[in-house]
Formats: C-alpha cells, sequence, structure tokens
C-alpha cells in the first residue's frame, strides 16, 4: 500500500494487480510452515463480512528471506505440528494443480518427502537442530511449489474456517487435507501414487486404488501422530455455517487451481466428513 495506494481490497479480484514494486522487504522467518518469507501470497482476514481471502501479487515477494532453525527450537509442540501440516498440505496441492510444471512437481516431492521424514521428530523433540533445518527447506520447497502452481480446496475451505471462527489455519489444513485429496484423488490419482511414494509408501505390489487409499491413510496418520487429528466440531464448528463457508470457498482464488471442480453440496460434504 506505501508504493501502491488504495486498500488492501482493491488487490482481492485478481492477480498481480498493483503497478509498482513494494518497499524492499527484508523477512526473517519463525515458523516452518506457511512460506510466507518468499512467495506471493498474502492472506486478508476481513472482520466484518467473517471472511479470510489470499491476495496475489508478484510484488509481495521479500529481497531477501532468512531462515535459521536457532529462531525455530523454542516453538511449542502445536505451533510446531499446525505449521508443519500448513506446509505439507502447500506441497500436495501445489502437486496436484492444475497449473502444476516439472518445476514446482520437482519442489512439491521433495517438500513432501522432508516434512513427512522430519515432522514428527521436531514436534517430539524442538531442540533437533537437523530436523528444524529439513523442515526448513521443506517449506521452503512448497512455498516454491504453491507460489508458482497455487493451491486448491484445502486452503480456500480452511480460510472460510479461519475467518468464521478464527482457527488456526494449519490445524484446519491439517483436518481437511485427506478428506479434499479424496476428492481431488478421482481426478488425477496417479498424482497421489506419487505422493505415496514420496511418503515412503512402497507401491510396487499395489494397484493404483490401493497406492493412492495408501497415501491418504499416510497423511490421516501423520495427522494423528502430531496431534492435529481432530474433529470440526469439537472446535466449535456448526454444521448452519457451511453453506455460507462453502460458497466463500468456491469464490475464493485458490479454488481455481482445484484439479476437480466442486459443487456448493460437495464442498458442503467434505465440510461434514470432517465434523
Amino acid at each position: 500500500m506505501a508504493a501502491n495506494g488504495g486498500h488492501i481490497r482493491d488487490y482481492s479480484k485478481g492477480v498481480h494487480l498493483s503497478k509498482k514494486p513494494q518497499l524492499p522487504l527484508v523477512t526473517v522467518n519463525t515458523t516452518a510452515g506457511t512460506a510466507s518469507e518468499m512467495t506471493v501470497f498474502a492472506i486478508i482476514t476481513n472482520q466484518q463480512d467473517q471472511t479470510k481471502y489470499p491476495v496475489v501479487d508478484k510484488h509481495f515477494t521479500p529481497i531477501i528471506a532468512v531462515n535459521d532453525s536457532e529462531l525455530m527450537v523454542a516453538m511449542p509442540k502445536f505451533l510446531t505440528a499446525t505449521t508443519g501440516m500448513d506446509a505439507l498440505t502447500h506441497a500436495v496441492e501445489a502437486y496436484v494443480s492444475t497449473a502444476a510444471t516439472p518445476i514446482t512437481d520437482a519442489s512439491a516431492i521433495k517438500a513432501i518427502e522432508l516434512i513427512v521424514n522430519n515432522l514428527e521428530a521436531v514436534v517430539t523433540n524442538g531442540q533437533d537442530r537437523e530436523a528444524r533445518d529439513a523442515m526448513q527447506y521443506g517449506e521452503y520447497l512448497a512455498g516454491m511449489a504453491f507460489s508458482n502452481a497455487s493451491l486448491g480446496y484445502v486452503h480456500s475451505m480452511a480460510h472460510q474456517l479461519g475467518g468464521v471462527y478464527d482457527l488456526s489455519h494449519g490445524l484446519c489444513n491439517a483436518i481437511l487435507l485427506a478428506e479434499v485429496s479424496r476428492f481431488n484423488a478421482k481426478q488425477v490419482p496417479e498424482r497421489f501414487v506419487d505422493i505415496a511414494k514420496a511418503m515412503g509408501i512402497d507401491t510396487a505390489a499395489m494397484t493404483q486404488e490401493q497406492a493412492v487409499n495408501a497415501a491418504l491413510e499416510a497423511i490421516d496418520a501423520l495427522s494423528e501422530k502430531v496431534g492435529t487429528k481432530q474433529r470440526l466440531a469439537d472446535l466449535g464448528v456448526t454444521e448452519d455455517k457451511l453453506a455460507f463457508m462453502a460458497q466463500n470457498a468456491l469464490n475464493d482464488a485458490c479454488s481455481l487451481t482445484n484439479p476437480r471442480k466442486a459443487s456448493l453440496e460437495e464442498i458442503v460434504n467434505i465440510f461434514k466428513a470432517r465434523m
């Protein structure tokens, strides 16, 4: 806004709408999750109408991003878990995005490998600097992937839970990731076979359907191990808000690159499956 003027809402109805670069920005990351230190995304909460939405603009990208695991060793376990699951969601959604490319694919798959192999370790022992370093590389690579390939319904739905109920974004992603992936796998099953392999699953003797199911089960299993496999109803979410949130999710920019298009009823049913 300092360089371009107007109101932040002016930049939410499209992508790359600003005309001038922002003021020089150096970012220092303190969580291994959002990749906000290096992406083209910013997330805005409008408290008046209870909406939370992404603003996408190349001029958000900082000139320098600093990641130092020393700044992360004191993160609480739950924050470590939720931000880590956020990073995993970035990688999975970028990999199945309709805008994916070989470059984003490579970043996403390596991110999945790093996160799956290290998230439980950093939740268990926050002082594990080697695992913290690996998580930083994982979240950064996931950021590279989704900053170029964008995201999907997990994020567009999680934004609504954050806007209406002020819930942790990473926790919402963790709750929704396997269920949205189950919906998307009907469109791009081969992509979820790749994700299964990246998660360390031996798929050689499996059918495609078995490999897909193994990937979904592994996502939920990791979420349970780190304490983020929860039910929406237990967090205060009520069914009377589901249609409102589903409609806003379909209008969210992240929905544009989801590999399978959903109806309002289908989005509501995904929410219900995690109630």
